[in-house]
């Protein structure tokens, strides 16, 4: 086995994996758009009708067959705070 870094070309699909926070267990198709992938994603949710952002760091690239796999984590420094459900006040 080889720990040689993936390739992908422009236009080639490749699957992101979240880990931590809102997003954990998660994945998604991207198709990149300069050979390369991300080095950081910020994903929009909603929580309670308030946007908030996200930020997944630290990607790790494999190859798996004939896919490119990503993973990323989630950086809740640089991510908007989300509110715990006790401290909420919305009961």
């Amino acid at each position: 086995m080889t720990d040689a870094t993936p390739k992908l070309s422009r236009g080639d699909e490749y699957i992101v994996f979240f880990t931590g926070g809102p997003y954990d267990g998660r994945n998604d198709t991207r198709i990149s758009t300069d050979g390369t992938w991300e080095s950081t994603l910020t994903v929009i949710a909603a929580f309670d009708g308030k946007e908030t952002q996200l930020d997944y760091v630290s990607p790790v690239a494999k190859q798996v067959g004939d896919t490119v796999q990503v993973h990323y984590r989630w950086d809740a420094q640089d991510s908007d705070p989300i509110e715990a459900i006790d401290e909420r006040n919305d009961r």
